[in-house]
Order: C-alpha cells, then sequence, then structure tokens
C-alpha cells in the first residue's frame, strides 16, 4: 500500500500504491510512532521535522483501516543554522556572503538549515554533500537586480590540450548565461529540502519584460550542469526569471512532492526541463507555470555534436500540472534523442495541449524519439489532448524556412529526425476544444507506430478553434477527431469520443490502419 519514494536526514516522501491519479482513493489520516500528524489526500505525501539517524514507523488510516511502514531517516555529520554565519533573513540584507560562506565551509554531509525569514541573495554556487533545508515560512529571495547576476561562459577551454567542458546552456545550446540563482556545476550528493521556498523575484525585474533585448540567456532559478544524485523534495519553486528547475545532462535527479509556480502569462517560466539527462523522476509534484509545465529536452543538432547523449529512463508520475503550454512535452530540442519514458497517474488542467511532442527537421539523425508511454492520465479543459508535431516551427531562425515548412517529402539525410514507437493509453479527456488528437509525422520520415487505446475525449460544450500544433500555415481546429499523418502503423483500440465535429478518424499517408472499437457519441 505504501512505499518509500525518498528518505533524508529530517524528512521523507512517500507513495500511495494504487490505479488513481495524483489523488488517493479517499482521504486518510497521517500518523507517526502512533501520534497524529495531518489529513492529506494526495498520493504522494510527506513528513518533515524528522530526527537524524531514528527509527520510524508510519501509518496512514484509510476508510478505518491503518496501513503502515517502518523507515529510518539517514546520519549526518553535522546541522548548522544559516544564521550563524553572519546571515540576517530580514528580506532587505544581502545574505549571499553568509549563505556562500556556509555552503563552502561546512563539512561533506552537513546540513545548513534556512529556519523561518526571507533570505535575499545573489546567485549561489552549490557543492557536492551537502543538504540546504528550508523551513516553513523561510523564503530564499532572488535579487531583482540583473547586474548582480554575473555572467558565465556557455563552455570553457582546457588548457590542457585544448578540449572544451561545458558550463552554460540555454534552449538547447551552450551558450553565455546569467549565473542561475541556485546553480550546481559537476556537483554529486545534493539535496535541497523543506517546506521553504526558492523565489526568483522575477516580477521585479527586466527579466520579464526585456528579455527580448538581453544578449545572454536569462538565469534559471535551479541550474544543474552535469551533476550527479540530486534530490528536491517538498519546496516551493516559483517566479524564475525563465526556466524553473533545469538539469543539463545531469544523472539521477529527483523532483519529489515538489511545487513549482509561475504567473500563466510569464515568459518561458517552463516547471522542469531535463536536457540530456539519464535518470530523472518528477513525482507527486504540483506544477503552475507560464510555459510547458514539464519539457523533457536533449538538446540542438549543435549539441550533439558536442556531446551526444539521450535523454532516457525518465518517469513522470502522480502529478497535476495546470496552465501550461504543454502539461507533458518532449523537445523541440531533442537532437540526442528521447527514449524509455514513463508519464503515469497525472493531471492535466486547463493546459494548451496535453502530452505534446515537438520536433522539426534539422533536429538530426540522433533525433531517435521512441519507447514512450502514456497511461492513467486524466485531463480536463485541455485545447488538444494528444500532440505528435514533426514540423515545429518556434526558436530557430529558419523557422520560416521552405526546409522547415515543405509538406513535399525531402531526401533523409543526417538532418532528418525519426520518430518510432508511443503508447496512449487509459486515458480520459473531458472539455476538450480543436481536436482529440493530431499527429502529423514528416512524408519521407514517417512516425513508427502510435497506440492509443481504452481512451475517451469528449469536447466542450462552447469548444473554440485553436491551432492544434505551432506549425507553419497551421489551420484552426474545431471539434476535430483523431487525425493522423504520415504514420507507418496506427492502432485505435476501445475509443470513445464525443461532441466530435466531421470524421471521428481521419488517416492520410498512413501505413497499417488497425481501427478496433472506434465509438462515436453525441
Amino acid at each position: 500500500m505504501i512505499t518509500r519514494l525518498y528518505t533524508g536526514s529530517t524528512s521523507a516522501c512517500f507513495e500511495l500504491k494504487n490505479d488513481t491519479a495524483y489523488h488517493a482513493p479517499a482521504p486518510f489520516s497521517v500518523y507517526v510512532n502512533g501520534e497524529y500528524r495531518y489529513a492529506c489526500d494526495t498520493n504522494v505525501f510527506s513528513l518533515f521535522g524528522l530526527k537524524p539517524d531514528t527509527a520510524y514507523t508510519l501509518e496512514i488510516e484509510m476508510d478505518g483501516v491503518r496501513h503502515a511502514l517502518a523507515f529510518a531517516t539517514k546520519a549526518e555529520t553535522c546541522a548548522v543554522d544559516v544564521r550563524s554565519f553572519g546571515a540576517v533573513g530580514d528580506g532587505v540584507h544581502d545574505d549571499t556572503t553568509a549563505i556562500q560562506s556556509a555552503l563552502h565551509f561546512l563539512p561533506d554531509g552537513a546540513r545548513l538549515y534556512f529556519p523561518a525569514g526571507v533570505y535575499l541573495t545573489r546567485p549561489l554556487a552549490l557543492r557536492s554533500h551537502i543538504t540546504l533545508d528550508l523551513a516553513k515560512d523561510a523564503v530564499l529571495l532572488g535579487c531583482s537586480d540583473r547586474a548582480q547576476y554575473p555572467v558565465l561562459p556557455g563552455v570553457v577551454t582546457d588548457l590542457n590540450g585544448g578540449g572544451e567542458w561545458m558550463t552554460g546552456a540555454f534552449e538547447g545550446l551552450t551558450r553565455p548565461m546569467y549565473q542561475s540563482l541556485l546553480h550546481g556545476e559537476y556537483c554529486e550528493d545534493v539535496t535541497i529540502t523543506g517546506l521553504g521556498t526558492i523565489d526568483g523575484n522575477a516580477q521585479r525585474s527586466d527579466f520579464w519584460t526585456a528579455f527580448k533585448q538581453f544578449e545572454t540567456a536569462r538565469p534559471r532559478l535551479v541550474f544543474l550542469c552535469n551533476c550527479k544524485n540530486v534530490t528536491m523534495h517538498g519546496v516551493t519553486a516559483k517566479n524564475s526569471a525563465s526556466w524553473n528547475l533545469h538539469p543539463f545532462y545531469c544523472e539521477n535527479v529527483s523532483f519529489y512532492d515538489v511545487k513549482v509556480e509561475a504567473p500563466k502569462d510569464s515568459p518561458n517560466t517552463d516547471a522542469i526541463d531535463p536536457e540530456a539527462c539519464i535518470g530523472v523522476n518528477i513525482i507527486g509534484c504540483h506544477l503552475s507555470v507560464g510555459d510547458d509545465c514539464v519539457a523533457i529536452k536533449s538538446g540542438k543538432i549543435e549539441l550533439s555534436r558536442q556531446r551526444l547523449q539521450s535523454a532516457q529512463r525518465h518517469v513522470i508520475r502522480n502529478c497535476r500540472m495546470a496552465f501550461g503550454h504543454g502539461a507533458v512535452t518532449l523537445g523541440s530540442e531533442t537532437a540526442c534523442g528521447v527514449r524509455d519514458l514513463s508519464v503515469t497517474r497525472c493531471l492535466f488542467d486547463s493546459t494548451d495541449r496535453g502530452l505534446r511532442i515537438k520536433t522539426r527537421r534539422g533536429r538530426g539523425k540522433h533525433c531517435d524519439i521512441t519507447g514512450i508511454v502514456f497511461e492513467n492520465i486524466r485531463m480536463s479543459n485541455v485545447i488538444t489532448p494528444f500532440v505528435i508535431n514533426m514540423w515545429y516551427n518556434c526558436c530557430d531562425p529558419d523557422r520560416f524556412s521552405d526546409y522547415v515548412k515543405c509538406r513535399s517529402a525531402l531526401p533523409v539525410d543526417e538532418r532528418t529526425p525519426h520518430l518510432g514507437t508511443f503508447t496512449f493509453r487509459d486515458i480520459v479527456c473531458m472539455d476538450a476544444h480543436a481536436a482529440a488528437c493530431y499527429i502529423d509525422g514528416l512524408p519521407e520520415a514517417p512516425i513508427d507506430e502510435v497506440t492509443i487505446e481504452r481512451v475517451s475525449v469528449s469536447f466542450a460544450a462552447d469548444a473554440k478553434p485553436f491551432v492544434p500544433a505551432m506549425q507553419n500555415d497551421a489551420v484552426p481546429r474545431l471539434r476535430m477527431g483523431l487525425y493522423f499523418s504520415n504514420v507507418r502503423r496506427v492502432c485505435v483500440r476501445d475509443v470513445r469520443i464525443s461532441g466530435v465535429q466531421g470524421p471521428a478518424l481521419i488517416t492520410e499517408n498512413c501505413g497499417q490502419v488497425d481501427s478496433q472499437e472506434l465509438h462515436e457519441e453525441s
């Protein structure tokens, strides 16, 4: 019934094993060593304020039945209050030097504790083998003056032989960037935990208003470059200058019970964007931002030539996404490929698109996206639930070129991407608008296989026309059915569509089409 996701020295995270999406089958009470802690209704829940190196018994009571799990917290070398190093926490005094000094001088395995307060800070450099513990009502508040953010190079040259080391990136390219508020380079064994908040404070800067004039990439809230074994647990991340949480060429990174918030109209404030990473867990998170909630990336073609590493073995489970451009997006920077992604038991609420794959000619021959499974999802008020778009026309200088938008088959070469197998099953979508699904492959490189099974889509009574995918010469759609173009094999099984206008299934330039139990309802 209960599984342990994470245990630190003073906190732990757990998950209920069931088939429900995000919410538990019924509300339940949480007990620790027989003492009542709080009531909960989500599948993922956490404990804070525990003692290091201590055995505990967790119990939950649901519908009159108790379930128990024994666990023990980890040991730590020491725990130090950040105020011991001179931090004030009044939101006015600059606490950067105090916090950075503590990070530098504490021993491996230490926990740096932030009691309630507002800690105004310039960008901070993380280090290995350290835990940041933000108490309830503790806020790390980013400085609003852009001049206080150092500019870091995208790569540095090794004086011993001339090789290059990646140090910064944005939108699929290594490039100069402003240092992020929490910035980790080649770190390992890092934990950021607690009930506190990391606030980028971008609404009080020019990062959201003048960014189109910047020559340097905006900072992220948390940027992790070539890091290993990093955990974020419980904290709230908000108001980043651009993407909130950006692991880049990292391995074994986990986000448990994290909240990410930004206004719906804030520019490029993606919640979590793992790029060219291996083994990322995004579990029990609540994400509501101004762009994609989760965007799995692996760089543009230039990055694949620098270091070829696909995004692989990612798990997204028991999350709630709201108001983003896409709930879960792959791309568009995917030149190193994406494989083995599982998205399960999630809620998508009022996102433009639900499950969104976007790529285009020019991403390259290593852009191989395959082994993607989405199941047990609940969507409401999503414009288009399923989108696979190989004609994405945003973010690149040649976005409007004939090469990108030509609808005739072009020669397959080193610039041509490949999309493999995609499975969507056990999904309910209510109050859609534009189309039930919109899947549009390249004529010279059709998508290998798309399976949609045990899926129901109903359109909103007041549905409005929208463009289902960002591509050149796109036409707004209204209550369109299942649309497939340039797919080698289409499998539609036990699918129900309510309120569709026109055919329930549309296939153009597709190979094998296997349609069983496609139900059209008024």
